[in-house]
């Protein structure tokens, strides 16, 4: 199969992107300044390009999700630059590599009032003529060498002028030029270059010469390479802006399609058969469990869950654990575009937890009856292994009693990669540090096809499972997840339940499965549907897949109390966490909670007897109350 041509810039902000496609059986870089990968992509010269936003303009190209060169205030290498203030320009020098560069100077000159005349010159000539009462804009590498009086940092003016990111670049290609594979593989590139920062630093020093160090600081906590809500945001407005002004034309900023064809319609199975067997715990297989998806009524789907549930659990009991969920960092590369919680490197409100804050915390929560800390976070640039290892040993050394729920398979896989070790390395030293168990966060929907639209940077359905397979191998025991309503569809949802039950019949590590609604508050991505009905028909869909997972946790967090006691009578067994402390779902603007009282309340009133349990599902203080 013919390799794709992809040109992009030789910058080194670009080098996290493209590094990872040096080798690759897909791509073929073409190294080109930003204006003219436009031109190339625009001839037809190459089939993809790391195009600048604005030569987005007029066109229909499709840009890839999930990935850009883009940074939420300074930006370092985006300068205008000049002896005098800018309000004293009559002529500015715009340097001809680049397109959106251009027209950020005159969105930005303009916003400041100042209107010079503007005439196209490369940099090299540029900034030495920007003397007087001249400016000059230099783009990319050559601006970490400028030297003047006045510098406007264009990455600062924008998120002063909109309290937005800037997205510089993009990869884009024409209509139907690239299939699901080809988004796969520039994802996986991604996910390699990002890793690779610091040594790209160092490389790019041993080039041009410099410290490494700065440029390590350049790729990690100036230059943002997700594309989450936020910065499609911070793209739209620019365009617009731009339109509105008359620098560029009104632009419809499109998506790559990932989706695959769609499979030819199955014949109908008899809904009324198919719950017979579910209750009666036969197992059912991909078109099974999605035709009851699809076609089974509410009631009855649930009471065949129900039927599965007291034959799991015969004796009425609802059990619940006391844990606290503490996000030890907000930071986080992925930018997934359902996440309202995560901040990017250096934001006002980003955080990495002190040991003074953890204690706190650990102390509160054995007042509180708490036995475990479930203690996630956001895939930080900077926190390797040995960072992990030594926040672990400080827990267990101090509070040997706290159960350590930790990090989830993206957390783990993101651990590895950075620190360049394989997952039964990185396991086996996470477990001698202190790790207990792992919750199923990240899972969200297990299908590449959604996943590459919702979060195209975290790690593929496969990495996904392997770090769960590696940890069940070492003894470490594990919760499976569904984040569903982010678009997909039944035979999505029902490809994720087999894909759990599959690993779970080789290695039989998941104590427990728990779904959700995307919670869409506060993001950019538009939920398909998170009503109680798709939450109930879906949980208890959840019962009849996976016969072999022993419970199913009702998520209250989410749903509210009388959701989760409906749910207790189509298939959970279970009540989750009196949760001390949530904050990923309550950003997302749900925020209901409960303390151990209220929980079991809530249990008693719906017809069980409470009993609070441990992450491995054993029964504490004896008896159900």
């Amino acid at each position: 199969m013919p390799k794709l041509r992809a040109a992009a810039v030789s910058f080194l902000n670009a080098w996290p992107l493209t590094a990872g496609l040096e080798g690759s059986d897909r791509f073929e870089l073409v190294l080109a300044e930003p204006s003219r990968c436009a031109s190339l992509l625009d001839e037809g010269a190459v089939d993809l390009a790391l195009l600048p936003v604005g030569a987005l303009a007029g066109k229909d190209y499709e840009i890839v999700p999930g990935m850009a060169v883009g940074a939420d205030g300074p930006v370092q290498t985006v300068l205008l630059v000049g002896e005098q203030s800018p309000a004293v320009w009559d002529e500015v020098f715009l340097d001809t590599a680049s397109r959106t560069s251009v027209i950020l100077s005159r969105v930005i000159l303009d916003a400041m009032g100042v209107r010079p005349r503007y005439t196209n010159l490369p940099a090299d000539e540029g900034v030495p003529r920007a003397v007087g009462t001249k400016g000059a804009l230099v783009i990319g590498d050559r601006a970490f060498d400028v030297r003047k009086g006045q510098i406007l940092d264009l990455g600062r003016e924008w998120n002063q002028l909109t309290g937005l990111p800037m997205l510089f670049a993009v990869w884009a290609a024409r209509p139907g030029v690239l299939a699901p594979e080809d988004l796969r593989e520039l994802a996986r590139a991604a996910q390699v270059g990002l890793g690779m920062r610091t040594e790209l630093a160092q490389r790019f020093a041993r080039l041009r010469g410099g410290d490494p160090e700065r440029y390590r600081r350049y790729l990690t906590q100036k230059i943002r390479y997700g594309v989450g809500p936020h910065e499609m945001t911070g793209l739209e407005t620019f365009l617009r802006t731009a339109a509105e002004k008359g620098f560029l034309p009104p632009t419809t900023v499109r998506w790559a399609d990932d989706r695959p064809r769609r499979p030819a319609p199955r014949a109908a199975a008899p809904v009324d058969a198919l719950l017979a067997r579910a209750a009666a715990g036969e197992r059912l297989d991909a078109d099974e469990a999605t035709r009851l998806d699809e076609s089974a009524p509410l009631l009855e789907l649930g009471l065949a869950a129900d039927a599965r549930r007291r034959a799991l659990h015969p004796d009425g009991v609802v059990t619940y654990i006391v844990s606290r969920n503490v996000n030890y960092t907000n930071v986080c590369t992925t930018a997934c575009h359902f996440c309202a919680f995560y901040r990017p490197r250096g934001h006002a409100e980003s955080y990495v937890l002190t040991r003074e804050e953890l204690a706190g915390k650990i102390e509160e929560t054995l007042r509180l009856g708490g036995i475990e800390l479930l203690l996630q976070g956001g895939l930080h640039p900077d926190l390797g292994i040995e960072w992990y290892e030594e926040l672990f040993r400080w827990v267990k050394s101090t509070y040997p009693a706290i159960h350590l729920h930790a990090l989830s398979p993206e957390e783990i896989w993101h651990v590895a990669r950075t620190s360049d070790l394989g997952l039964d390395a990185t396991i086996d030293r996470l477990v001698a540090a202190g790790l207990d168990s792992i919750p199923g966060g990240g899972a969200e929907v297990l299908d590449d096809e959604v996943r590459r639209r919702i979060a195209p940077l975290k790690c593929s359905t496969d990495e996904w499972l392997a770090v769960m397979r590696t940890a069940h191998r070492h003894g470490l025991k594990s919760t499976g997840t569904l984040m569903f309503g982010v678009g997909e569809e039944p035979r999505h949802r029902v490809a994720h339940l087999l894909r759990l039950r599959e690993l779970q019949d080789e290695t039989g590590g998941f104590t427990a499965f728990i779904c959700w609604p995307f919670q869409a508050a506060h993001t950019r991505l538009e939920p398909s549907d998170g009503s109680a009905h798709a939450y109930l028909r879906t949980s208890a869909l959840a019962r009849l897949v996976l016969d072999n997972v022993p419970h199913l946790q009702a998520s209250w967090v989410t749903m509210g109390g009388g959701i989760a006691q409906a749910a207790l009578h189509m298939g959970c067994d279970d009540f989750g966490q009196v949760m001390i402390e949530e904050n990923v779902v309550s950003a997302a603007g749900t925020t209901f909670a409960m303390d151990s009282e209220e929980v079991e309340r809530h249990i008693r009133d719906a017809g069980f007897l409470p009993a609070r349990r441990n992450m491995r599902y054993q029964r504490l203080g004896g008896q159900a109350a």
